[in-house]
């Protein structure tokens, strides 16, 4: 599977925001967004308007790096939001949102969505009783994600929640008990999203 290896702390300098992909770290004082306000490069960085296709090019890859899509993912979830009924870019975001890597961090399962994609890759997740191993595997409404019953998953899944200070999305439910788990209360909405985004920008973009 592909995946984006290189340092984490480029990307959120690369967007100009925090995306979020260290876990705690981007809490602390040693966020590198905060620490260099500069993008990553050995050229000094040539401040002017950004061109129309940038501006649009930047929301996307912003976007797909939060979520830890690559293109051809991203791409395939664009065309399911074009075919469903509602607004094109809120569907995306939805689906993007219902990926159960991230409703597993959004949770306090992981306190990263990379970590949060380890922890269901290796089989500490099941969804509605059934060990679910897929990190893009799409929730439903009404589904319950519980942590295996088993003592290494419950240790890790109960430090990561000890340590995670961040509200649960009001689409989940949190019962944090001897075995956490949540609940999906219904499907995502725009408001749900934790990352300002201007969908529009990259519906535009991938229709041309």
């Amino acid at each position: 599977m592909a995946r984006n290896t290189g340092p984490k702390c480029r990307l959120c300098r690369r967007e100009r925001t925090k995306l979020f992909l260290r876990g705690a770290r981007c809490d602390s004082p040693k966020c590198a967004a905060e620490r260099r306000e500069n993008p990553p490069g050995s050229q000094t960085f040539r401040h002017g308007k950004m061109t129309d296709y940038a501006v649009h090019l930047r929301e996307k890859q912003k976007v797909k790096r939060y979520y830890g899509v690559l293109e051809t993912q991203f791409r395939k979830y664009f065309r399911r939001a074009e075919r469903a009924k509602g607004n094109t870019g809120e569907e995306l975001m939805s689906l993007l949102e219902r990926r159960l890597d991230n409703v597993v961090h959004r949770l306090g399962f992981g306190q990263s969505r990379a970590q949060a994609r380890q922890i269901v890759a290796h089989g500490h997740i099941t969804v509605n009783g059934q060990r679910v191993d897929i990190p893009s595997y799409l929730v439903r409404s009404g589904d319950v994600i519980c942590v295996k019953a088993r003592p290494k998953s419950l240790e890790q899944v109960k430090n990561n929640l000890a340590e995670n200070h961040r509200q649960v999305p009001d689409f989940l439910t949190l019962i944090d008990g001897e075995k956490p788990e949540g609940h999906v209360v219904r499907l995502p909405e725009p408001d749900d999203v934790s990352i300002p985004v201007q969908a529009q920008l990259i519906v535009e973009l991938c229709s041309k």
